[in-house]
Parts: C-alpha cells; structure tokens; sequence
C-alpha cells in the first residue's frame, strides 16, 4: 500500500475502492507492522493531545515564553459568545482552536507537530471546529487526521515542510493543504477532490515567506495558524462544489519546494526579513540592534 506521489495514492485509492485514510491506515501498518488497532490507538493519543492542546488555553490564557501572544483565544471565545462574529460558526471555531495550539506551544506546552511546531494548529483547529458543528464522532475525525497525514507525507518525502528550507508555504501550505485534505474526506469527498483541495491551498499560499519575530514561534506564526484555517476552508468548499485543479499535486508541491528554494534566505525562519525586522517588531522582542 505504499505510495511515492499522489498519483499512485490516487491509484491505490481507485483499484481498492477505498478512500484516502483506508490507504494510509493500510501503509502505517504495513510499514510499522502494527495491527489496525494498534494504529488507531496511536491516532487516538493524537487526537486527545490536539484537543487539550486547542482547549486548555481558551479556559487559561497562557503567556508565551517569549512574552510575544497570550490570551488571544480566549479574545476569540469571548467575542463568538457575544455573537460579534461575522465569519461562519466553522471558521470562527477553527481559529479560536488554532491560535490556541500556538499558545500552547510557544508556553512550552504539548502539542502535535502536524506537520511543523509553528503550523501545528491549522489541522486541529479546522478538523475540531467541524466535529463541534457537524457533530462527528471521533472515529470520523481520525480517519480525517489519516487523511491528512497522508498528504503530510508526500510533502516529505518530495519537498519540505521546513520553514529553514522552503519558507513559511511549506510550514503552514503543507499544514493547511492536510487540513483540506482531511476535510473534503470528513464531508463525502472523494480522493480526488481531496488532493485538489490541497493543491488549491499550496497555489493560494505560494511565496509565503517566513519571518518569526525574534525568531520565535510565537508571531507572526499564531495569526497565519488562523489564516491557514480560512485558506483550507476555502479549497474545501472549492472541491467539493466540483472545482477541479489544473495543477494536479505532485506538480504544485514540486512548484511550492522550487519557489521555496529560490527565496532569499532572510525570508527563510532565519528572522533577518519580512515582520521581523520592521521597526515594531524589534521593539517588542529586544533582540535586534
């Protein structure tokens, strides 16, 4: 069941009759030679991290080591139950839940690295926000974490997810395209609207360069966790409406790794470009000269 591009994933998937997570459930046992339940005890642990991890600074606002963001969720939270919000019950959810992920992380707390540390609230937070809404069980939010760890993979296994090497579209693209993935999967979307759903995400984030403040993962990470939400949300419905992709995958991550390459290295998580060096910014961290 092993899969070295999405387009034998899309095979696979076609020849098995059998959707994106089945694969990848399939390859994870294959390659750790663990039983199906095993694997899914793992998805499990997975699960219940990105969930305290998205919750517990909505009820205890965390300052972050570098002093930088703390008690933004718990901001969101207030402001959804006043009924302000103007953005739709699953957006605004999803980006409550992925800044707090951030927050959790940058306090020094435990998270899920899906795929990076810096991008790591982009999946909870949509997939979270969605079983809020939609009601789905577990089990159907672990297949859509499956899901999404498959495009995960083909993102390393033939590019980057390292903002070091390719910029904060490969962090936070790759974060965002899984979260798409997961979604179209989770709403009866077939394989092929979920891989077009995460091309449709790498295109719109292309360029995105990466420039933490102070060369922490704190900002401008936390907002563009939130942003990655609306950016998934988007290709999902874009995908699941019919929209088909010109670009098939394998060729935007291969144009996402190449763009990713080429860009300077001030704008590659060194914080020598980009936020980091406006003049605010180097007020609020005391880092530069």
């Amino acid at each position: 069941m092993d899969f070295s591009n999405a387009k034998e994933l899309l095979e696979l998937c076609d020849s098995n009759k059998m959707s994106i997570s089945e694969v990848m459930k399939q390859r994870e046992c294959d390659e750790s030679t663990s039983s199906k339940e095993e694997i899914k005890e793992k998805m499990k642990r997975v699960l219940q991290i990105m969930r305290d991890s998205a919750t517990m600074p909505i009820n205890t606002p965390m300052k972050s080591m570098g002093g930088l963001i703390g008690g933004e969720a718990k901001k969101l939270s207030d402001y959804r139950e006043a009924k302000k919000n103007i953005s739709s019950s699953v957006l605004s959810r999803g980006m409550m839940y992925a800044m707090a992920v951030l927050e959790c992380n940058a306090s020094m707390g435990l998270i899920v690295a899906a795929p990076t540390a810096g991008s790591s609230g982009v999946v909870p937070g949509l997939l979270l926000a969605m079983q809020d809404v939609y009601s789905f069980s577990d089990d159907k939010i672990m297949d859509a974490l499956f899901a999404a760890g498959a495009i995960g993979y083909l993102a390393m296994r033939n590019a980057t997810v390292a903002g070091a090497v390719g910029g904060c579209q490969a962090e936070m693209g790759v974060a965002s395209a899984m979260a798409a993935a997961g979604a179209v999967e989770l709403m009866g979307g077939t394989p092929r609207q979920s891989l077009d759903a995460a091309s449709t995400v790498l295109m719109n984030m292309l360029g995105l360069v990466c420039d933490p403040v102070g060369g922490l993962v704190e900002y401008p990470c936390q907002n563009r966790n939130a942003s990655g939400v609306a950016n998934a949300l988007v290709a999902t419905d874009m995908a699941l409406a019919g929209i088909t992709q010109l670009i098939p995958f394998d060729e935007m991550l291969d144009t996402m790794y190449r763009v990713g390459k080429r860009m300077p290295v001030e704008l590659r998580e060194t914080a020598l470009g980009g936020c980091a060096v406006t003049k605010s910014a180097c007020e609020a961290c005391g880092m530069c000269g």
